[in-house]
């Protein structure tokens, strides 16, 4: 049998240890009132957040704490998750703050934020697994969308009739099982029976390229990382087709 002779690391929490990638965080403004917005972002600090950015409001309008501040910090926040330098945890504590921040600007506006569009987003029918749609959602709203989550297990129908109602942009769905996968071509057929023709972008363990990509509206997403861009993608007014061409294959 073998030991282990060196113990010091045992007991490290990786997906905390970020002491080095956070000296590698890019400057996201001239600014450093709101540079020190978006440095609390990329640290995911809901306790500290709430400060900084009241002081910020003192002098700053809110937009600009929004769109000089949390939105370059969240985009920070984007960019170490594609590298893999930021885990879970970082992309839900930073969401958090965000949404932190994103209530006291709204606040002192008097007006919500105008979110640039509706994205609706379900795990399927049958399968609790929602670690994936989780992410999404944070990325999601982080971007500037308005989420409509349904949450996990959402049967085929109260999808559909959520993109009825909604109109969204986008619609995402997660699957880890090969048993709830077949929803999905389930529910896009209903969509087209409705002349509906949303991109449907589908994602998770069970999920591959060639079954998504086998039914109309189907878009793969490999990564939740994706989902940004592809609803950017819908919101300049790319049809389906034209999403999954430029993400698929």
């Amino acid at each position: 049998m073998k030991y282990i002779s060196q113990t010091a690391n045992i007991f490290t929490r990786y997906d905390k240890n970020t002491e080095g990638i956070l000296k590698k965080i890019r400057k996201v403004s001239e600014d450093l009132l709101l540079q020190r917005v978006a440095d609390c972002l990329v640290d995911g600090n809901e306790e500290e957040i709430e400060e900084i950015v009241r002081d910020a409001l003192l002098t700053r309008e809110p937009m600009d704490v929004i769109n000089k501040g949390l939105i370059p910090g969240m985009n920070e926040v984007s960019r170490l998750w594609d590298e893999g330098a930021y885990f879970l945890p970082q992309v839900i504590l930073s969401s958090d703050a965000m949404v932190v921040g994103i209530g006291l600007c709204e606040e002192k506006m008097g007006r919500p934020v105008q979110k640039k569009a509706k994205v609706v987003t379900h795990t399927a029918e049958g399968d609790i697994h929602d670690l994936g749609q989780v992410i999404v959602n944070a990325l999601l709203s982080a971007s500037g969308f308005e989420v409509i989550n349904l949450g996990a297990d959402v049967p085929t129908d109260e999808v559909v009739e959520a993109c009825r109602i909604h109109k969204p942009i986008m619609l995402s769905g997660t699957a880890l099982m090969t048993t709830t996968m077949t929803a999905f071509p389930r529910i896009a057929a209903k969509l087209k029976k409705l002349d509906l023709a949303i991109p449907f972008v589908c994602g998770g363990g069970a999920v591959s390229e060639g079954y998504v990509t086998g039914f109309d509206l189907g878009i793969w997403g490999k990564e939740a990382s994706q989902a940004p861009g592809m609803a950017e993608d819908a919101l300049r007014g790319l049809s389906w087709a034209d999403i999954r061409a430029k993400w698929n294959g």
